[in-house]
């Protein structure tokens, strides 16, 4: 009894073993589009989101079948409704660098998170250029979570959720904290390479 225990306690670490080195190296090219909200956050803050179409390509790296560095380069806008008629849309070409936990029996499920540098590529408010006032980089905190659907070995379709607190603030110079807070639903497709 003690050889088949022993057999199969060494059968499951060498099946655990396998699988953590399976995915090593490889690497997913991730194209998406999705739909977004974004708000500002701080004092004395009294404003309505502002929605927005978001796009970018990210790329995961696998260090195994659990972990894998994701990064890319996204377009976001960001900004919110002021009042009925006043609204500030500032827009970032965005680089998140996150962990990406992949999670379930069958590593569909992936939560991801670490940091955001945004860098301010156009900012308007009320129709006139505001880009001067505000600071033209951002840095954040991003999150999310997403599940992939296996069409075949090379191609999947990505279906998430991310966000991203500001950290630092939008203005150059205001007595006020004015942050930006953002969110998307996304769909992409995920290129096994």
């Amino acid at each position: 009894m003690k050889k088949v225990f022993l057999s199969v306690i060494a059968i499951l670490a060498l099946n655990f073993v396998n699988a953590q080195s399976r995915e090593k190296g490889a690497i997913e090219l991730i194209p998406q589009i999705g739909y977004s909200s974004a708000n500002y956050y701080g004092d004395n803050i009294n404003n309505s989101s502002l929605t927005a179409v978001t796009f970018g390509v990210g790329a995961d790296y696998f260090f195994n079948d659990r972990w894998s560095l994701r990064s890319g380069l996204h377009f976001q806008t960001m900004g919110s409704k002021l009042t009925s008629s006043y609204e500030e849309k500032l827009n970032y070409l965005s680089v998140p660098v996150n962990a990406n936990w992949h999670f379930g029996s069958t590593r569909k499920w992936n939560l991801n998170f670490g940091p955001s540098f945004g860098f301010l590529m156009s900012a308007k408010g009320g129709g006139e250029d505001i880009k001067k006032l505000a600071n033209t980089f951002q840095f954040g905190l991003a999150y999310g979570i997403g599940y992939k659907i296996e069409v075949n070995d090379k191609f999947s379709i990505l279906i998430d959720f991310q966000g991203m607190s500001g950290m630092s603030d939008v203005p150059k110079d205001s007595d006020f904290t004015i942050k930006n807070a953002y969110s998307a639903f996304n769909v992409g497709g995920v290129f096994k390479l």
